[in-house]
């Protein structure tokens, strides 16, 4: 028995529904924001000296709205949530470098990269436990 069909509790897989809401709420509204102010993103994006900000700002959509509806829902959580904890990884030294800030954002920067770290952790804890009952991957199969 793995963790997608071991047995839990009602409570567990309400916490666990609530857990994949929270976490999506950060996702999928940055997704659309983004699609909404493309051309902005890409100059935010390029303004940190990333190559190709079209590319990555696509990447960026596809991550945080794709993947945000899948772990929302519940579908293929597990990879959804991998997915994104590497998305995360990737971009948070890139966007919050707080030990290369000026001196009045450094505060601010490092409690965005370390809030980015957290929610690293909780997306594997998803990736690791999978999406409870209360999603499409723990739906019932004749």
């Amino acid at each position: 028995m793995n963790a997608d069909t071991a047995p839990l509790s009602p409570a567990q897989n309400a916490l666990a529904l609530v857990g994949r809401v929270l976490l999506a709420w950060l996702f999928v509204p940055a997704g659309w924001g983004k699609i909404m102010g493309f051309s902005g993103t890409v100059g935010y994006i390029a303004s940190k000296g990333v190559p190709l900000p079209e590319v990555c700002a696509a990447i960026a959509i596809a991550a945080e709205l794709g993947l945000g509806l899948a772990l929302l829902v519940g579908l293929k959580a597990r990879w959804a949530a991998i997915g994104l904890a590497i998305f995360v990884a990737v971009i948070t030294p890139i966007f919050h470098n707080y030990w290369a800030s000026p001196e009045a954002q450094v505060m601010m920067q490092k409690q965005a990269f370390n809030k980015n770290l957290a929610i690293v952790g909780g997306l594997l804890v998803v990736a690791a436990f999978g999406a409870g009952a209360l999603s499409v991957d723990g739906r019932k199969r004749p």
